[in-house]
């Protein structure tokens, strides 16, 4: 559960840092190598919400539904956690 998690964090990390990257480049946003790498890690979690939201969702929004899915991810990994490091009692859970 860990792994998911920490994968999680990551991917929205690198989905936040794009879009602040976007913010403050601007138009020139495409010729700057930060977001081109930005862009180059989150292209696989982009391309998979695609996969799963129907045409009516435009391609500007699809960036967003891949951070939502990601946090429902992120969240469920984090209870899970919780409840095994709970049910295991919480000394054992490092």
């Amino acid at each position: 559960m860990n792994i998911v998690k920490l994968l999680a964090e990551v991917a929205l990390l690198a989905l936040f840092g794009q879009w602040v990257l976007g913010l403050l480049a601007g138009a020139q946003r495409e010729r700057n190598l930060f977001y081109q790498i930005f862009q180059v890690v989150t292209r696989p979690l982009v391309a998979g919400a695609r996969f799963i939201t129907p045409r009516v969702v435009i391609d500007r929004h699809v960036p967003i539904v891949a951070f939502l899915l990601l946090s429902f991810v992120w969240i469920i990994a984090t209870i899970t956690k919780i409840d095994i490091c709970v049910s295991i009692g919480v000394h054992l859970c490092k």
